[in-house]
């Protein structure tokens, strides 16, 4: 539960900081913080109540319980009115997916008099839900995904949360001692401001192999009037560099040239190599680069019967192609496409005849979508399989491969 308040807090659905614990909640945010256990994964609650909240009655509010215009609504008149609680028998919330790409259904069982009526709560996306009579053909049962879970509050629930909530109003309960749940909300906000991180930053997170001089823990650096976040190696973690975009006021691809040129300086320094390695952006804090698990090739009876080839040609073409693989996985992107190159001018020597070769065999490699399901950032990103298969076709043939 010490996780799923964070998150809540964290996604500001309560009340943030040490000193705010002794505020008392309001009804929306009790609201929250309900709709914050319909998810499984704790470290996900906040999230999960930023969505499911605005969650929209089915054929408008004028036919929704209790005239609600949303789930929290709803929610907040079960907790604040005891006629309308009375009338509950359960409340329904999943964050299943109830549409392409859409997670969040929720539904709200009553008594209306004699009958027992159903409210169902949908994205606002979903605008044909949304029109007066659509809940007369609405069925939520038969949700978009055929497997879900959910949580369900009964009335007994809302009784006794009621009361607890009414008396603690009443007669504030003294404060505990120990409020070291804020422990590690203050240490991350301490840790922002040591690496200035805001509310609007943007940071890029790239991988470094290196062998250079690195420190131990997280430093905040100064660079070229650029700041970057230096991120130590762990088990699980290799060494890497966040830059925020937003602080700096970098593109991704000046944010790259800033990183290769720093990492340049520390391999003149240390007379040591760092190789760039991918990366993504859009965090808000810096985030450590975690190591690369590979997939690999495995086999239960490893057959294996290829004659070495009789051709110097062909021994020096795969030796240049393996040299390109290794240079590939280590991100060295130009030293590759020399490799490569190398091997076309193995049959084709000289720069006329080899790039008259590539001239009239990109076109059929980039336009060739049945040979390779990936691309190598190689060329104007070339595709490796068919470039393998046209270097060596043309080594035996010298004849362009259909």
């Amino acid at each position: 539960m010490e996780k799923r308040f964070q998150s809540l807090r964290g996604c500001g659905r309560l009340p943030r900081g040490r000193e705010n614990r002794s505020r008392p909640l309001t009804d929306e945010q009790i609201a929250s913080a309900i709709l914050g256990l319909s998810i499984t994964m704790p470290g996900w609650a906040g999230h999960a109540a930023a969505v499911m909240e605005h969650r929209l009655p089915v054929g408008g509010s004028a036919s929704a319980f209790a005239d609600a215009k949303t789930l929290r609504e709803a929610l907040v008149k079960i907790l604040s009115d005891e006629a309308i609680r009375g009338t509950v028998i359960a409340v329904q919330v999943s964050t299943a997916e109830c549409g392409v790409n859409s997670h969040g259904i929720a539904s709200i069982l009553y008594k209306d008099g004699d009958a027992i009526r159903r409210s169902s709560y949908v994205p606002k996306e979903a605008a044909s839900l949304l029109r007066a009579g659509a809940e007369d053909h609405f069925d939520p049962d038969q949700p978009y995904t055929m497997f879900g879970r959910g949580v369900t509050f009964n009335r007994r629930f809302f009784d006794r949360l009621s009361k607890r909530v009414a008396d603690d109003r009443k007669r504030p309960p003294r404060l505990p001692d120990d409020s070291a749940e804020y422990d590690t909300e203050e240490a991350e906000r301490a840790r922002r401001k040591r690496l200035r991180a805001t509310n609007s930053s943007n940071f890029l997170n790239v991988g470094v192999d290196n062998h250079v001089a690195w420190p131990r823990e997280e430093t905040l650096i100064e660079f070229d009037r650029y700041h970057m976040v230096l991120m130590p190696k762990t088990r699980e973690n290799v060494q890497s560099i966040s830059i925020d975009l937003h602080a700096n006021k970098l593109t991704p691809e000046q944010a790259k040239t800033a990183i290769n040129r720093f990492l340049s300086l520390l391999c003149w320094c240390d007379d040591h190599f760092a190789i760039v390695q991918d990366g993504w952006s859009g965090n808000p804090v810096p985030v450590p680069v975690g190591k690369r698990d590979l997939a690999f090739t495995t086999t239960y009876q490893w057959l294996f019967d290829r004659k070495l080839p009789t051709s110097d040609k062909l021994l020096k073409a795969l030796a240049y192609y393996r040299e390109a693989r290794n240079a590939e996985h280590n991100f060295m992107v130009s030293y590759a496409v020399l490799n490569y190159y190398k091997i076309i001018e193995i049959q084709h020597p000289g720069q006329p005849d080899s790039t008259q070769w590539v001239s009239q065999n990109l076109p059929a490699i980039l336009n060739d979508l049945a040979r390779s399901t990936w691309h190598s950032n190689v060329c104007g990103r070339m595709r490796s399989g068919s470039a393998r298969d046209l270097h060596l076709c043309s080594l035996q043939s010298g004849r362009r491969p259909r």
